[in-house]
């Protein structure tokens, strides 16, 4: 590590190799916390390149336990995290809004390392039990169309490096790996990453792995379509610039999107927008990330169709119906 330490101090960048071994090496606890410290904050101080960061995931895809959900070509709805935003949970709402419209989601996630709720936070204030048994994920597929993946539980890099970022509480490139090591490697994927580098660096990683995928970032600093301002989609076809109103939205504060100071109020934000008793602001940046997941899956489709699709899904009752499932089969 002090060898690789020294070369990154110099402003020189990791092989694809090398970032591989440094990323197993910290797996098998070869390293201190300090030094683990340490080589995150390089790349706080810099970009990742392309390179370094299929190093990183190619080690924890490796070193994974593997998921076979291959046959319900599902997607994953996810953020980088790291934005200071402190949203609720809207990915996660999203999540059952698409599996309620009749799409198969694997959601992969963990607790909060920057906000006070990740994923993991607030399906875990539901009653949910985490897990890595394939018939229960099966299960929860062929029942709810969606399953749930901790990612601690199917990463030891992952679970290892947890204290260090919590301890730490600033985005590191596990933000941006997170999104790249769903163990099941679904077919489709959604990514909000929070600056246009990063939108271009994962368009980079997700073309040479063959996903269709959709990467958005709102120009204002969102890890989602935030509809406070313009924001970016790019995709497996073009990228396009939206405005909220191109779509028939109002544009947002960021008071509007707040999560609150605690996962209990993070919590009380994603119930309400699936009992639809939250403001509009919430209910319909529910609606734009799941419209634009549906289009990643379905690119023929306007995304004004997707739009009228996600909205149904969350005002007939559909969503809410598919999260008591999921909830009732995973606790």
């Amino acid at each position: 590590m002090k060898k690789i330490l020294y070369k990154l101090f110099e402003h020189q960048y990791m092989s694809r190799a090398e970032a591989r071994e440094i990323l197993q090496n910290i797996t098998q606890g070869k390293y201190s916390n300090e030094q683990v410290a340490s080589l995150i904050t390089v790349f706080l101080m810099r970009s990742i390149t392309v390179e370094e960061l299929l190093g990183f995931r190619e080690a924890l895809l490796e070193m994974r336990v593997p998921v076979d959900l291959n046959e319900y070509k599902p997607i994953d709805i996810v953020g980088t995290g790291g934005d200071g935003k402190n949203t609720f949970n809207i990915s996660t709402c999203a999540c059952f809004v698409v599996a309620a419209a009749g799409y198969p989601v694997v959601k992969h996630g963990n607790y909060g390392a920057t906000s006070v709720s990740g994923a993991s936070n607030v399906i875990e204030q539901h009653g949910v039990k985490f897990t890595n048994q394939i018939d229960k994920l099966r299960k929860s597929m062929d029942k709810a169309n969606i399953a749930y993946l901790h990612a601690p539980l199917f990463s030891q890099a992952l679970k290892a490096v947890a204290p260090i970022r919590k301890s730490l509480g600033v985005r590191t490139f596990f933000n941006m790996l997170g999104p790249l090591v769903n163990p099941t490697m679904p077919t489709y994927q959604l990514l909000g990453v929070y600056n246009l580098p990063l939108l271009r660096l994962y368009s980079y990683t997700y073309q040479a792995s063959g996903t269709q995928f959709s990467v958005v970032h709102s120009l204002d600093g969102y890890d989602e379509i935030s509809l406070t301002s313009t924001f970016k989609v790019s995709n497996t076809l073009h990228e396009k610039v939206y405005t909220p109103e191109d779509l028939g939205f109002t544009r947002y504060t960021e008071n509007d999107l707040f999560g609150g100071d605690t996962p209990e109020e993070a919590c009380a934000i994603f119930d309400a927008v699936l009992n639809q008793t939250a403001t509009k602001a919430q209910t319909d940046v529910v609606v734009v990330n799941a419209a634009f997941a549906i289009q990643t899956i379905h690119p023929e489709k306007s995304i004004e169709d997707c739009i009228a699709e996600a909205r149904y899904s969350l005002e007939s009752g559909k969503a809410l119906a598919t999260f008591k499932q999921f909830v009732a089969l995973n606790s």
